[in-house]
């Protein structure tokens, strides 16, 4: 049995790292993964430096879930790619990833949430999606010996599944295996840019020359760039996971209402979270961006826990340094990988409903559980693009707990971004200046 990473698990990439490359990759999460892998196929010389694991933190907390369904339109045609890549991987590391084309279900508590499905459709259509509306009947048929207290569901069949903190180590070992430079244990503390452009990057274990920089930091990307005199609207939500024992199969793939999210283990067992549910720690940057924040904290102030102040070290914690000097120990080395304790009382408000939706079962027992830090921006779109005001420098950041599943596709993109080629979708919705020239921000669909 295996959960979440953590400092406990040997370093698989101990470096050292090499005096020059052509792009440095921050960020050994999935989407910092891919994008060495993409960029080593096409023989470029990518290091990717991570602070502590590859996939430590969110990359290895999330649910699991590779899913179209419910997502912004402009994030579809990558979701779209990236689950062609996802069959591709399978094909090469087998059954280890945990990948199944088990189906993704939305359930409908309420007409209101019917009428966002529906209004959703047009959008799987127009990506040729398998996605349908299910029938009261159809949901209580498909999901074994549930209650029968939905008024229907959102379907997508083509959805998958795949284990989070097994599936991105092995995808790191591809990204190795084509050439590419990994090295755990290795913070980045600032950018090395003369004339204003990137030349390099100053590690822990001293300085990498290059000509690109890809930031694909997640909950840290916000704190890394206001160092480096460059905003951005980004703060972390908690986010609380269980796995339950083995249970019987009431359904192969995941599903989700109001209350409580569920998805099928390679184990045997559920990962278990609340639906909606999550906490917020006031810091700093809460502050500072609350402004831009208020449209979605409007949205879902409901499935909103404020909490005072963030544990310790965490990237808004009100003692976190905002400023350091590459020669020194910076806020990544004092925490290689950020653990935050999980929400009991949520989860336990999960289980008590997943045994209500399902009598036949009852009350699931868990075997662990743990918590994540989800990057999120304003929008809940993340910002794929490249930094105007520092040559060589590329963000991939803000993913919103959307970033498992269109990691590998989203991998490729940046990494045509690096290569100066065509990144094949339209990226207009992901820039940068989005937060910056006026444009009215729209919120993506919160299905």
């Amino acid at each position: 049995m295996t959960f979440p990473i953590s400092l406990a698990n040997p370093i698989r990439h101990p470096g050292p790292p090499p005096d020059s490359c052509d792009v440095v990759v921050i960020g050994g999460g999935v989407i910092g993964v891919m994008t060495a892998w993409f960029l080593a196929e096409r023989g470029l010389r990518v290091t990717l430096c991570e602070k502590g694991r590859i996939a430590g933190e969110q990359s290895s907390r999330n649910w699991g879930w590779v899913r179209q369904q419910g997502r912004d339109p402009a994030e579809l045609p990558i979701m779209v790619e990236s689950l062609r890549i996802w069959e591709r991987l399978a094909q090469e590391f087998g059954d280890a990833l945990g990948f199944r084309r088990t189906g993704v279900m939305y359930l409908a508590d309420t007409e209101a949430d019917l009428a966002a499905f529906e209004a959703w459709l047009p959008h799987a259509e127009a990506h040729g999606l398998d996605t349908r509306l299910l029938g009261r009947a159809e949901v209580v048929e498909r999901l074994k010996g549930s209650a029968d207290r939905w008024l229907g569901a959102l379907f997508t069949p083509s959805d998958a599944r795949a284990e989070p903190w097994v599936a991105v180590p092995l995808l790191a070992q591809g990204a190795a295996a084509r050439g590419a430079v990994i090295i755990e244990n290795c913070a980045v503390r600032a950018l090395d840019r003369r004339g204003g452009r990137i030349a390099g990057v100053l590690t822990e274990a001293g300085r990498i020359a290059c000509d690109q920089v890809v930031l694909a930091g997640g909950a840290w990307s916000s704190l890394f760039l206001r160092a480096e005199g460059i905003p951005l609207p980004q703060l972390a939500v908690l986010a609380s996971v269980a796995a339950t024992e083995p249970l019987p199969e009431i359904f192969p793939g995941a599903a989700a209402d109001g209350r409580f999210a569920f998805r099928r283990r390679a184990d045997g067992g559920y990962s278990l979270a609340a639906g909606a549910a999550h906490g917020f720690f006031v810091g700093p940057d809460a502050l500072r961006h609350a402004r831009a924040f208020v449209p979605v904290l409007r949205k879902d102030w409901r499935s909103t826990r404020l909490r005072p102040a963030a544990p310790r070290g965490f990237p808004d914690a009100w003692g976190t340094p905002r400023r350091w000097t590459p020669d020194g120990p910076s806020p990544f080395e004092a925490m290689r990988i950020l653990d935050p304790r999980p929400d009991q009382r949520v989860l336990a408000g999960a289980q008590e409903a997943f045994g209500a939706a399902f009598p036949v079962l009852g009350r699931p027992k868990l075997r662990a559980s743990w918590a994540g830090m989800i990057d999120t921006m304003p929008d809940v779109v993340p910002v794929i693009d490249r930094v105007d005001t520092v040559p060589g420098l590329v963000l991939a950041t803000g993913f919103s707990g959307h970033g498992f599943g269109i990691g590998p596709g989203a991998g490729r993109v940046v990494a045509s971004l690096v290569a100066g080629d065509a990144p094949g979708h339209d990226l207009r919705r992901f820039r940068l200046g989005r937060f910056s020239d006026g444009s009215r921000l729209e919120l993506g669909p919160s299905l």
